[in-house]
Formats: C-alpha cells, sequence, structure tokens
C-alpha cells in the first residue's frame, strides 16, 4: 500500500511539474521520477558471485562467463570502471565473446576512444554478423566520430531489419541532420509514415517531426506511465533526444539542463544515459569554442619610445 501511495504522488508530481515546464522557463521546474537506486536482488546476486568467484575449481570458461556477468551488475549499477574490469578478464580468459567486445566498445564511445570502438565492433561482428546491436553501435560510434558516411551505413542497414523501431529511426535522422537538415526531415516524415506507429519511442519521433508541442510532449509521459520505473526511463529517452535538438541549434544552456536531466534517472543500461556524458563533453568543447577570444590588452609603451 506504501508503497503505491510512493508512485501516486510521484506521477502526479510529475503531471503538475510537466504542466509547469516550457523553453521560456528554461526547465527550472521539469518533471522528473525518484532515481533508479540498486534492488536487493542486484546486491545478493553480487554477493553470491563474489563468494563464488573465491572458489579454486572453476575452469576458464566458467570464470570467464562469471566475470562477464558480474560485469553486467557492475554496468546495471552505473560501476562502469568495475565492469570493464570485469569484462577485460572475462575476456582474457575466453578471448571469443562477441558481447564483451560489444559492450567495450560502448565503453570506448562513451571516453570518445572512437578507433578502439571500432575495432571493438568490428571484432564482435566478425565473430557473429548477426549480432543484434554491435552494428547500430558501430554506427553511434562513427556518428560520434563524425564519419557520418559510414555511420550512415550502418545505421540504415540496422534500420531496415526492423522499421517499425523508432530508436533506429531516431539515430537515422541525427546523421542525416549532419549531412542535410531539409532532406532529414523529410526522410524521417516518410519513416514515420511507413511504421506501424506502435512503439512509445514515436512519440519522440513526432516531436522532431513538431507534430506534438514540448508540454504536451512530457504531459503525455506523465499521464501515462504506470509507475515510476517506467517514468525514469521514458525521461531518460525525452530529455536526451530533446537535449540533442537543443544542441544541435546551438542553445547550449537548454541542451547542458538537458542531459543533466537525462542522467539524473540512474538509467544506466540505456543508450541515453550511456551517451548524455559524453554529449556533456562535447556541448562544453562546442560552447567554449563559440566564445569571442578575449581582448589582447595594448602593447605598453617604453618610455622614449612616444617620442620617435
Amino acid at each position: 500500500m506504501f508503497a503505491n501511495r510512493i508512485k501516486i504522488a510521484c506521477l502526479a508530481l510529475a503531471m503538475m511539474l510537466a504542466g509547469c515546464s516550457s523553453p521560456n522557463s528554461q526547465w527550472t521546474q521539469p518533471p522528473m521520477a525518484v532515481p533508479f537506486q540498486p534492488t536487493i536482488q542486484q546486491q545478493i546476486q553480487l554477493a553470491r558471485i563474489d563468494q563464488l568467484l573465491k572458489r579454486d575449481d572453476l575452469d576458464n570458461q566458467t570464470l570467464a562467463q562469471v566475470y562477464y556477468e558480474r560485469g553486467l551488475l557492475h554496468d546495471s549499477l552505473g560501476l562502469r570502471d568495475l565492469a570493464r574490469l570485469d569484462f577485460n578478464q572475462s575476456l582474457s580468459l575466453k578471448p571469443d565473446q562477441p558481447d564483451v567486445f560489444n559492450i567495450l566498445g560502448v565503453y570506448f564511445t562513451q571516453s570518445a576512444h572512437f578507433d578502439a570502438a571500432y575495432e571493438a565492433f568490428d571484432s564482435t561482428l566478425e565473430l557473429n554478423v548477426r549480432h543484434p546491436f554491435a552494428q547500430r553501435n558501430r554506427g553511434i560510434a562513427l556518428y560520434y566520430g563524425g564519419r557520418y558516411a559510414l555511420a550512415f551505413d550502418d545505421l540504415n542497414a540496422h534500420y531496415q531489419q526492423h522499421i517499425n523501431d523508432p530508436y533506429r529511426v531516431i539515430w537515422l535522422y541525427l546523421v542525416e541532420l549532419e549531412q542535410d537538415p531539409e532532406m532529414a526531415q523529410e526522410k524521417l516524415r516518410n519513416r514515420f509514415e511507413a511504421s506501424d506507429k506502435q512503439d512509445w519511442g514515436w512519440q519522440i519521433v513526432r516531436y522532431y517531426l513538431n507534430d506534438i508541442t514540448e508540454g504536451e510532449f512530457l504531459r503525455q509521459i506523465a499521464v501515462e506511465s504506470e509507475d515510476n520505473d517506467m517514468l525514469a526511463e521514458r525521461l531518460t529517452e525525452a530529455y536526451f533526444y530533446m537535449g540533442k535538438l537543443y544542441h544541435y541549434n546551438k542553445d547550449y544552456p537548454a541542451a547542458l539542463m538537458l542531459y543533466k536531466l537525462t542522467l539524473a534517472g540512474n538509467v544506466y543500461e540505456f543508450v541515453e544515459h550511456r551517451f548524455a556524458t559524453l554529449e556533456l563533453s562535447r556541448l562544453m568543447n562546442e560552447a567554449n569554442q563559440s566564445l569571442p577570444a578575449p581582448e589582447q590588452a595594448p602593447e605598453p609603451v617604453v618610455e622614449g619610445e612616444a617620442n620617435n
């Protein structure tokens, strides 16, 4: 009963704040969810794995799997440095793991080590050409690395495999936006019309197409989210893609706020949360470059030169 009351209170607050937010207010009162916290199940699982790793009768293949599973658990808790250590340990014991190369590629992308990311995703696809995420993740890495033509090839192929996935459409649009903004908008409309529009993520596409206002978009999230978990997940996605749009339009203060809100829900496993920190770094670099160069003080006149 108490938990249900908490959920209802959170949703009511989110609805109230959604009505208050607007571009003019710069989200001083944005809708938010209670941030994800480590669950008792995750903590128990982590303790069990730690106990299992103390055994000395495990072969390398079993150890590799255990390190991989602990890495995933650390990753889900936002402990990415510990997760990276586990994934590397797993790979040293069993080098032919496409899933490990894939997640390491994502980590390399997050830290802007793009060449290492490309190699990791290439290794994933060499080991499993049908890997469900490696081609998308490589396309995203290529996008962040500024290789838009190659990014388009990967993300377009990924989109063709499932045209009713709105997130494939969104990432493809973000790449095309860097190449030809007018054509990107037209293609986004065409892909939207060709879809079944069933997934919630199509509301993000509608927002990008200006079919719904920003207030309607956020209010819909608040009203339709069934519990705090759904609210946190949808706001993580919404704030990230809103931030991308403001970032593209060089509204740096708004984009900065939205990327920070993306991180606020602690939805560590979502792509949007993973890349929000990278976006913040890129944004700060762009903002600094856009500042006017400081005026140089006039050189002092040396006594005696004024009369020359």
